[in-house]
Order: structure tokens, then C-alpha cells, then sequence
């Protein structure tokens, strides 16, 4: 799919549906919250939320006194639900609506967040793309959290077709300059009650690549 196509699939999605009737929404991420909390406890680090949407991970991050949050999304009509529900708060947050795989970074992050970006990557240009812009925007020790569908998880999400990952297989996808310290197998309810099999990975940025 073409960087286009995208953002006119996203725009669409949450033009028509709130964010409670989408199948990732999430009332509170709790396994993300809580590997941010133990990777950068520190409230001035800085962190990236990679396709965050309109996802409540942003409210819990400026909530805990995160002061450095940005949020990345390539649909701006997610980014504006977002910014209505956290009211005179998304003015401590810096916004970014754009394609990840290929929007220039301006600046360094100790954490890069994704939860369910990366997968809906079927291409492998656009995949190297990704690979680069996370390579230029995490500071060398920083820390990535990639989540995908599992293995076992679905092969289908939004009408789009994704790729399944285990952490080898992603470790791998990223190559030498990122080191896998963590994994977690994830099993997400859906608004309507189904499950989806997710894996959450965590990566270091190799000091000196």
C-alpha cells in the first residue's frame, strides 16, 4: 500500500468510528505503561508514541508526568480525537501527523513506542523505510517497544492484510543495531469481546551504531 492509500485508509477509519468501536482500543494499556515505567522511569525522558492514534496511552504517560511525549500518527483525525479528550493537557504534547516510514526525524528519543504500526507493513521497502527512521530518531541506548501480532494472532486487521511476528523473527526484521532485552506474549480483548494474540518485543539501540 502506498504511503497515500494509507492515510487515506486511516483518515477514513476514524472519520467513521469513534475510538471505543475500533478493534485495538485499549481502556487502559496496561503492558505498555508498564515496560515505559521500567525502561525510562524518569519523567523528563523523552518519548515517542509511533502510530498512537488516537490511543489513551498519551493521557496515562502526561498523567505520570511525562513532560516529553510526542505522538506520530499518520491520521490527523486520530490525532484530533486525541487532543479533544485530553482538553488543555495536548498542548504539553507535541503532535506529528505523518507517514513513519517517511517522516524525518528533527530529534532523538530515549523510548520509541509502537503498538500495532509496524505489522500493517507488508512491504519490505517500507519496512527498511521504518527501520531507518527509528535507526536516525532513537538515541544509542534508548529503547524501542515493538508490538505486532503474534504468531498466532490474526493475519487481517481493518480490512488491511499484516505480518506476524515472534521476537527472533522481528529482532531479525531490525537487524544488528538493535539488541532484543525483552518479549511478552499479549492476549488483547476487543471491544466486542474477542481475543487477539499480540507480541510485545523490546529492543536496545547499540551504544556507538
Amino acid at each position: 500500500m502506498q504511503p497515500d492509500d494509507r492515510k487515506i485508509h486511516w483518515e477514513t477509519v476514524y472519520q467513521e468510528k469513534s475510538e471505543t468501536q475500533v478493534s485495538w482500543f485499549q481502556e487502559s494499556p496496561a503492558l505498555s505503561l508498564e515496560l515505559i515505567s521500567a525502561l525510562t522511569p524518569a519523567p523528563e525522558a523523552s518519548i515517542i508514541d509511533v502510530g498512537g492514534g488516537a490511543s489513551r496511552l498519551v493521557d496515562e504517560l502526561v498523567m505520570r508526568g511525562y513532560g516529553d511525549v510526542t505522538v506520530l500518527d499518520l491520521s490527523q483525525a486520530a490525532l484530533q480525537a486525541a487532543q479533544a479528550r485530553l482538553g488543555a493537557k495536548a498542548h504539553g504534547v507535541e503532535w506529528i501527523a505523518a507517514d513513519a516510514t517517511h517522516w524525518r526525524p528533527q530529534r532523538t528519543y530515549d523510548l520509541w513506542h509502537d503498538r500495532a504500526a509496524f505489522h500493517f507493513l507488508t512491504s519490505p521497502d517500507d519496512r527498511a523505510h521504518y527501520i531507518q527512521r527509528l535507526t536516525e530518531a532513537l538515541a544509542p541506548g534508548g529503547h524501542a517497544i515493538i508490538a505486532t501480532f503474534a504468531l498466532d494472532g490474526p493475519d487481517r486487521c481493518s480490512g488491511l492484510p499484516v505480518v506476524r511476528y515472534d521476537a527472533a523473527a522481528l529482532g531479525a526484521e531490525l537487524g544488528d543495531v538493535f539488541s532484543l532485552i525483552d518479549t511478552r506474549a499479549h492476549a488483547h480483548s476487543t471491544p466486542w469481546g474477542s481475543i487477539q494474540r499480540f507480541q510485545f518485543s523490546v529492543f536496545r539501540r547499540r551504544l556507538g551504531d
